[in-house]
């Protein structure tokens, strides 16, 4: 066998000079907000209500572990948090209205 396996990665710390073509882009982000959207209208207020709890959960998480800006157009945590505490609780009304 001559030359390396062309079955295998290079490690990310491949030798100084060496130039790898960059990965083409890969719009995974699309496809996570598509599978969200589908959620959403499959399951309507009780997919916004699980997501809006989980983001809860995971802010005030993260806001207990010292972040006190988030990338989120917001900024804020506590500005994030009212924010999905009020998609919270809109989704209670829904599922609400949806039962009744």
């Amino acid at each position: 066998m001559t030359g390396p396996d062309p079955r295998q990665v290079a490690p990310p710390h491949a030798a100084q000079g060496e130039h790898e073509p960059a990965a083409p882009y890969d719009p995974l982000r699309l496809c996570v907000f598509a599978t969200v959207a589908l959620l959403g209208w499959v399951l309507g207020p009780v997919a916004l209500l699980g997501f809006a709890v989980l983001a809860i959960v995971g802010y005030a998480k993260a806001r207990r572990g010292g972040l006190l800006r988030s990338r989120c157009k917001l900024g804020d945590t506590r500005l994030v948090l009212l924010y999905l505490t009020v998609l919270a609780a809109a989704a209670c009304v829904g599922i609400y209205v949806w039962i009744d």
